[in-house]
């Protein structure tokens, strides 16, 4: 057996086509809370194709450029509506108590993208190249060194930055919102508060 039909039987064992693509969802996932997580997929879809135009056109290009400009806009709102939306899915999934009946693993994998996804915020507001961007790596710099982690991360390196920015840390979100994904398929939505699952 080869790694291709391990990976394939792992995965049809832990979340059955079934599941996987439903074609009925329960009645109670018919609320507006449940767009949070939609639209900070969208968003974060948008994200990486802005910032993969960026990345391909070059640090500088949005500052010499009508269409850079537009595309530097296109991501620094998908930025913001990201951070909306995935602040308005933790504050829902709160209040809904989603991390019951086992689901603790799927909050904890939310909670840590949220992490790096700030993180990334931050090396992105540092790839601006703007005076701006340039004050913030003086000041923050000293927060980092605050925290212990300034050997490790130099904000006014802009290599550095960029590397974080544009490698790493999307492949790290990317990840954890894939492990996010694959969690809620295969276990369903939490049921709200008070129900009990049928037998």
């Amino acid at each position: 057996m080869n790694l291709t039909e391990k990976a394939r039987g792992a995965l049809g064992r832990n979340l059955p086509l079934e599941d996987a693509l439903p074609t009925e969802m329960p009645v109670y996932v018919n609320s507006v809370a449940y767009l949070f997580g939609v639209s900070t997929l969208a968003s974060l879809g948008m994200l990486i194709v802005t910032g993969g135009v960026l990345a391909l056109m070059g640090i500088g290009w949005h500052h010499i450029s009508a269409i850079g400009h537009f595309v530097d806009a296109l991501h620094f709102w998908s930025a913001q509506v990201f951070f909306a939306s995935l602040g308005g899915h933790m504050i829902a999934k709160f209040f809904k108590a989603a991390w019951r009946d086992g689901r603790w693993k799927t909050w904890i994998v939310g909670l840590l993208t949220f992490a790096v996804a700030v993180f990334a915020g931050l090396t992105g507001y540092l790839t601006t190249t703007s005076f701006d961007s340039q004050w913030i790596s003086v000041q923050s710099k000293d927060a980092m060194n605050a925290v212990g982690v300034g050997a490790f991360f130099n904000t006014m390196n802009l290599g550095q930055v960029v590397t974080l920015h544009v490698g790493l840390l999307p492949a790290v979100v990317v990840l954890l919102v894939g492990l996010h994904l694959f969690l809620v398929r295969r276990d369903g939505p939490v049921l709200p508060i008070g129900e009990r699952k049928a037998r």
